[in-house]
C-alpha cells in the first residue's frame, strides 16, 4: 500500500514541526505536504496543467488562521470544487469559539479539532486523527 498523503495547511513553523514529529511516530506510512497559507494550499490542490485528482492528498489538516486566504475560505473552495470536495478536511486550529466550530461544520468540515497546548497532547491528537482517517474510516473513491 502506498503512503497515506496528508496536506497540512499551517503557517506556524512550530506546529508544522510538531505535526511532522507526530506523523513520524505514527504506525502508518505518511507523506506530508505543507502549504503555509490558503492560496498555496489551493495551488497545491489545483496545480497548473495537472489533471484533476492527480496527486490529491488523502486528508487535509487545515488551520483557520492563515495569511492571504483564511481557512474558512479554503474550506469553502475545497468543498465547492467537484474534484476536491470528497477529500476529508479536518480543521486543526487554536480556536475553540463555538461560532468557528459551527461555521466549519456548516462549510462541510469533516471534523474540528482544537490544538492542545501541551506538546505531547498535540502530537498525540494529530497522530490519532491521521490514524483514524488512514486505518478506520472508509475513504471515498478517488
Amino acid at each position: 500500500m502506498s503512503a497515506f498523503r496528508v496536506l497540512l495547511v499551517e503557517d506556524n513553523p512550530d506546529d508544522v514541526d510538531l505535526t511532522q514529529e507526530a506523523l513520524e511516530d505514527a504506525d502508518i506510512e505518511t507523506e506530508l505536504t505543507v502549504a503555509e497559507d490558503g492560496v498555496e494550499a489551493l495551488e497545491t490542490l489545483r496545480p497548473a496543467g495537472g489533471r484533476p485528482g492527480e496527486g490529491n492528498p488523502d486528508l487535509i489538516l487545515l488551520d483557520l488562521n492563515l495569511p492571504r486566504k483564511n481557512g474558512f475560505q479554503v474550506l469553502d473552495d475545497i468543498k465547492a470544487d467537484p474534484d476536491l470536495k470528497r477529500i476529508p478536511v479536518v480543521v486543526l486550529t487554536t480556536s475553540d469559539e463555538l461560532r468557528d466550530v459551527a461555521a466549519a461544520y456548516d462549510s462541510y468540515a469533516n471534523a474540528y479539532v482544537v490544538k492542545p497546548i501541551d506538546l505531547d497532547e498535540f502530537t498525540q491528537a494529530v497522530r490519532r486523527v491521521v490514524e483514524f482517517w488512514a486505518e478506520i474510516a472508509q475513504m471515498p473513491p478517488a
